[in-house]
């Protein structure tokens, strides 16, 4: 189901809780709202939806063919070469706002069926991923 975009600071700046089984319904949706949203946005978290938990889809360009990818409960483990950057949100109303990333970041998280992965992404895929780990961790652009 695609679902309304939450836009209140104060709800978003809030830490997101680990994201479990009984939650794959939200990643559902928040696939659904993104793909409705695919012309302006390339990636979203749990709680740009109205759900704090710790999840998030995005389209992942590090293979052959871009695919939307979810990630529960996803946390970097690593990181490296930063850069400053300019990122917009459609949570947050106005212009791209400043931010600092990491070229290559390395990533552990969920499957949909809970198994834990490694991975490395770099360049725009791992800078959509840090945004959306930002807003899991109440990080606001």
């Amino acid at each position: 189901m695609v679902r309304a975009l939450v836009h209140d600071p104060i709800f978003l700046a809030g830490k997101s809780a680990e994201a479990g089984r009984e939650d794959l319904a939200v990643a559902d949706d928040l696939v659904e709202t993104l793909t409705a949203h695919r012309e302006s946005c390339v990636g979203m978290a749990a709680n740009m939806i109205g759900e704090k938990k710790r999840i998030i889809a995005f389209l992942d360009e590090s293979g052959r063919v871009p695919v939307y990818t979810v990630m529960f409960n996803p946390e970097i483990i690593k990181k490296d070469g930063v850069y400053d950057a300019e990122e917009g949100c459609l949570s947050l109303l106005g212009a791209p706002r400043k931010c600092r990333r990491y070229k290559t970041i390395r990533v552990k998280y969920r499957t949909r069926d809970f198994s834990e992965r490694e991975k490395t992404f770099t360049g725009f895929t791992a800078q959509i991923i840090q945004h959306e780990i930002d807003h899991c961790n109440g990080v606001l652009i």
